[in-house]
């Protein structure tokens, strides 16, 4: 895949993964009071990998050419982070 078409399939992804954020905080509000505790500590963690995210989504957006593999590699290994950390959230509510 080339740089292009990356750069706008990892925007479309963290587009999603970002709003499944704020649906899963709707969804907080109607949890049991037992289970908030544990929700918001999860949101809490995923925001900041979210902030991890951003960053490395902006470093991917400016990389050059000879740091583009690198750049993607860790842009990749925080994508992947983010999303076992929205499974692991998703998971309490099942």
């Amino acid at each position: 895949m080339d740089k292009i078409k990356f750069k706008e399939e990892a925007k479309r992804s963290i587009d999603l993964l970002f709003g499944k954020i704020d649906e899963l905080e709707a969804k907080k509000n109607q949890a049991e009071a037992s289970a908030k505790a544990e929700i918001e500590g999860k949101i809490s963690e995923l925001k900041k990998k979210k902030d991890d995210l951003q960053a490395k989504y902006k470093s991917l957006k400016d990389a050059s050419d000879e740091k583009w593999e690198e750049v993607k590699k860790s842009f990749d290994s925080s994508i992947d982070s983010f999303k076992e950390g929205l499974s692991k959230l998703t998971d309490i509510f099942k």
